[in-house]
């Protein structure tokens, strides 16, 4: 069986597959968060302004601060992200090799934070700085994503793609790819939970890296013969 259109299109070579393997990350450092650090999301920020509300009108269980520091911690993140797009933006696969081997640095600073100590149980501090440093690292995996910029694939969210998927069913290309993507994140935040679950948060972020560590040498490689999708 031939291999979908968009895992192969002239336009973006691999890159869509290297995006739906980091959407799955996104799924996954999500489902962390939530499981592990509270109710915070690192990588879905519509979340968190949602909670951020929640906390001000004094909702039980919603705490203002972790939400605060994961959206100041994302735009920090993202901030990042457009100045490694000024300097790399010419050559996808060289910005996104960077980006990861940055995105890699941040998670691995989580994992070595979730070995040191038990997230839910050593207090607010750990896991606020926990989720404030991942959602950095989302910033910056979405800003990239946004210079990339294979349709529907922003890695961090899928509300819009879900309504295109919707909307827009007439090319069967286009929503496959927007399949792809919710089940990418779907798949991500079921593995993300189960990990944590049944080992620890620990395993979860091993399998970040994992991954992470996996798209990035990918694209390192990629960069190495010049294409023209790559610009």
């Amino acid at each position: 069986m031939a291999r979908p259109s968009f895992l192969a299109d002239p336009h973006h070579g691999p890159l869509p597959a290297l995006m739906l393997a980091l959407t799955f990350v996104s799924g996954m450092v999500d489902a962390i968060s939530i499981l592990a650090l509270g109710r915070v999301f690192v990588a879905n920020m519509t979340g968190n302004v949602v909670f951020i509300g929640f906390a001000l009108a004094g909702i039980e269980g919603f705490a203002l601060l972790p939400s605060v520091v994961a959206v100041a911690g994302f735009v920090v993140g993202a901030l990042g992200g457009g100045t490694l797009v000024q300097r790399f933006g010419r050559s996808r696969p060289i910005l996104l090799r960077n980006a990861l081997g940055i995105e890699f640095t941040l998670l691995a600073g989580c994992l070595v934070a979730s070995l040191l100590v038990h997230l839910r149980q050593d207090g607010p501090v750990s896991t606020t700085v926990v989720a404030g440093v991942a959602a950095a690292a989302m910033g910056l995996q979405t800003a990239t994503a946004r210079r990339i910029g294979v349709p529907d694939m922003t890695t961090s969210v899928v509300t819009m793609t879900l309504t295109g998927f919707a909307a827009e069913r007439r090319r069967a290309d286009a929503a496959l790819r927007r399949g792809a993507v919710v089940l990418s994140m779907l798949l991500g935040a079921l593995c993300g939970a189960l990990l944590l679950v049944h080992i620890g948060s620990h395993a979860g972020f091993i399998a970040v890296l994992v991954v992470v560590a996996g798209v990035g040498v990918t694209a390192a490689l990629l960069a190495r013969h010049e294409q023209p999708w790559h610009a």
